[in-house]
């Protein structure tokens, strides 16, 4: 019995696309198979085997037996917000480690283009995680507190939007659940070309990776990732701030990060997330506003101001007011015409919120009915 559960665990996941082209390559099997092996582990998310693929040849049912899995990842449980709103999963690892995503539920008719109300219905967003804990240790976030455990694999990526999509149709991947995606580089780059082929075929405009400024990944992002969206969380103005409030800016100057981004935008043309949380007293005044419009003025950029998420006792930071969070977007948009949304915060209540992943899960599932949000994914840059 060990000895079977042993070379079951060994084993590795159908979505590691590397792993299972360059097996069948050296089994002399097209390639062209594993897509269609993707999709029916897509539409059979349940399935314990992968004899049921179907029209494989026999060499290739015989590889999948002796190396792989469809999935490596278990689905251990999953909590509704109350407004139904957010939906968030707990995924067990082969390692014995967990993580989580958390799909976020959105209305693309609350938002406006050209002063218009915007065609569509209800979207799904992803929040996907790259790592176990994360070692950047941001002092607002609660996966910081774990420290760092493990890379996950392009394939533990990719599972994420398998299991979620039990749940629903997912239109959007934000890589910004637990981890830094850009000190997991190569499953990042691998796990969004499988989320852009067939069958998940997501539009790489539709996917967001969110990095704190790792310098060396932004400078071959947009070679390695076009049209995939640039989302950095700066949340402060200056490099001493940033030090305060996330320790590993030290290894990335501000001036330094600035310039790989005007880099980064010369080359792919397009528009930067720049995510910003909102500390009361630390990074949120007016100085702070003017600060950071100054520093964006060259670039064509997006601000998502982000209301801090209490994440314990252990916090020593405290929430913007409403009016805090207002007057900074006021001066952004309004004397450095800088686009400018504020976060709207789903999934608090089941610490599915943005720096609230930290694996756990409450019990309940709760019912209600839903208010659907607009999101930002669907901003028309």
């Amino acid at each position: 019995m060990a000895s079977s559960s042993r070379a079951a665990s060994s084993r590795r996941s159908v979505f590691d696309a590397a792993y299972i082209r360059s097996e069948f390559s050296a089994a002399g099997i097209s390639g062209d198979f594993i897509p269609l092996i993707w999709k029916y582990v897509l539409q059979n998310p349940r399935c314990s085997d992968l004899d049921g693929v179907p029209s494989l040849p026999a060499a290739a049912y015989a590889l999948l037996r002796q190396k792989f899995r469809p999935t490596t990842s278990t689905l251990t449980a999953a909590a509704d917000s109350k407004d139904r709103t957010t939906t968030k999963l707990l995924i067990s690892l082969q390692n014995g480690e967990s993580v989580e995503a958390v799909v976020m539920r959105y209305d693309t008719r609350l938002g406006k283009y050209d002063g218009k109300p915007r065609p569509g219905g209800v979207r799904s967003t992803l929040c996907v995680s790259s790592q176990v804990g994360c070692k950047m240790g941001c002092r607002f976030c609660a996966t910081g507190t774990m420290g760092f455990k493990s890379n996950l694999s392009s394939g533990e990526i990719v599972e994420q939007l398998v299991h979620a999509s039990r749940y629903s149709q997912i239109r959007n991947v934000v890589f910004m659940g637990m981890g830094e995606p850009m000190n997991n580089y190569n499953a990042l780059v691998e796990a969004i070309g499988v989320f852009t082929g067939y069958p998940f075929q997501l539009s790489p405009k539709r996917i967001t990776v969110s990095t704190v400024g790792i310098i060396h990944g932004i400078n071959k992002f947009n070679a390695d990732l076009p049209k995939v969206n640039l989302a950095v969380s700066l949340h402060a103005p200056d490099q001493d701030i940033r030090c305060q409030i996330m320790p590993a800016a030290r290894a990335f100057p501000l001036v330094k990060l600035m310039n790989a981004l005007q880099s980064y935008q010369n080359e792919s043309k397009q528009t930067i997330f720049i995510e910003y949380i909102m500390l009361d007293g630390v990074n949120d005044q007016e100085e702070h506003a003017h600060q950071l419009g100054k520093l964006l003025e060259t670039f064509r950029a997006v601000v998502n101001l982000i209301p801090f998420n209490p994440i314990g006792s252990s916090s020593n930071f405290k929430t913007s007011s409403d009016q805090n969070v207002k007057k900074f977007q006021k001066v952004l948009k309004g004397i450095y015409h800088i686009r400018t949304t504020i976060r709207q915060q789903m999934g608090q209540d089941i610490a599915g919120a943005c720096g609230q992943l930290v694996v756990s899960l409450p019990d309940e599932r709760s019912a209600g009915g839903a208010t659907l949000l607009s999101d930002i994914e669907d901003l028309r840059i």
